[in-house]
């Protein structure tokens, strides 16, 4: 066990954004899964800008890394954009 103050209170914080974190990447994969289900380009369009934000708000805070949130985005615009 921790024996300082602001070792405990950081065991507590990382636990909160651990937490927060598995949240906000499950439910990135949720919409993604969403939208790839997605049969028109309708609502292929309307999904796709909220996955992007998604992806780009897990890059900046370093749960996913850049280039994953890159590769996700260029692959997901590529199937929105063949939908009919």
């Amino acid at each position: 066990m921790a024996n300082h103050k602001s070792s405990i209170k950081r065991i507590r914080a990382n636990a909160t954004k651990r937490l927060r974190n598995r949240y906000q990447a499950k439910t990135t994969r949720t919409f993604i899964k969403r939208l790839r289900a997605a049969e028109d380009k309708k609502t292929g369009t309307e999904l796709l800008p909220k996955v992007i934000s998604m992806l780009d708000r897990l890059a900046k805070k370093n749960v996913i890394h850049k280039n994953k949130a890159a590769n996700n985005k260029s692959k997901l615009t590529k199937f929105v954009n063949g939908l009919k």
